[in-house]
């Protein structure tokens, strides 16, 4: 495992074409201050663009993933100092959603300890999401007097039922990593003990697949999730369209050549071997 870079509320690691970024504030829950935020922009910009990185992981060091967002020095500090606080507002804003959402690496979220708040935002903004069966997962900014603000409302509201949604905003409680994963918070839920292991199986099986196309799906699933019937049809059509010129490797074509010609490939039996 190589440690490259040095940030200080941020910890990277490669290994085997997975990049772990890691939340790295351990004494504080990992709990998001403006540093951080400041430090993840330029980790996620750097590796997603990384010629090594075929996936990456978002992780916590330390008891916990993140316990969102920190109240004292996200908030307080900068409640009398308008530049600051939209520095800090601009850069969650880029690493938490944009950064990730719009990354063309697969992504996943590896989550055990605390899942709370702010935390929501990165942790739905991943492509998939891996739980441990210990973690707790709670919206507690009703006990502080507060909305789920920055994106947090919005990215509960789509990824959770409403019933849920507002069963846990409007209470308060907390759930574990079982119940995230039967209400498709995230995909799934595992003991503490094999959530790395599992963690990277998913990761390495990503790697299997085509880059480009991979790229395209991640893309294309998150572009129609809120449009009509018609512009569906018009965007997905123009988008695979752009994939045969942009996919240099031709994955379309050796696919179609493996099962077709070669009788080299079956639906289910693993993916088809790009050359």
């Amino acid at each position: 495992m190589a440690t490259t870079d040095s940030y200080e509320t941020v910890k990277i690691e490669k290994e085997g074409g997975i990049t772990w970024i890691y939340f790295n504030r351990p004494e504080k829950r990992n709990a998001m201050s403006p540093q951080l935020c400041f430090d993840m922009e330029q980790a996620w910009l750097k590796y997603e663009t990384d010629e090594e990185t075929k996936v990456i992981v978002l992780a916590g060091k330390g008891p916990s993933w993140s316990a969102g967002m920190d109240l004292r020095e996200y908030f307080r500090a900068n409640d009398n100092r308008p530049d600051e606080q939209f520095r800090a507002w601009m850069a969650n804003k880029r690493w938490q959603w944009e950064c990730i959402s719009n990354c063309r690496k697969p992504t996943i979220a590896m989550v055990h300890g605390f899942c709370f708040g702010g935390a929501f935002v990165p942790l739905c903004a991943c492509d998939l999401a891996i739980a441990s069966d210990e973690a707790t997962f709670g919206l507690s900014e009703i006990n502080w007097g507060i909305i789920p603000g920055g994106l947090v409302s919005k990215v509960v509201a789509d990824m959770m039922s409403t019933r849920d949604g507002m069963f846990y905003a409007m209470t308060g409680r907390t759930f574990d990593g079982k119940e995230a994963a039967a209400m498709k918070l995230v995909n799934m839920s595992v003991p503490a003990a094999d959530l790395r292991a599992e963690t990277v199986k998913l990761a390495k099986e990503l790697m299997e697949k085509p880059p480009v196309p991979l790229a395209f799906t991640k893309q294309a699933l998150r572009h129609v999730a809120n449009m009509d019937v018609p512009s569906a049809y018009e965007y997905l059509s123009v988008k695979n369209m752009a994939l045969r010129f942009a996919d240099a490797k031709g994955s379309r074509a050796q696919g179609m050549d493996k099962f077709l010609d070669k009788k080299e490939y079956r639906p289910g039996l693993g993916p088809v071997k790009v050359d």
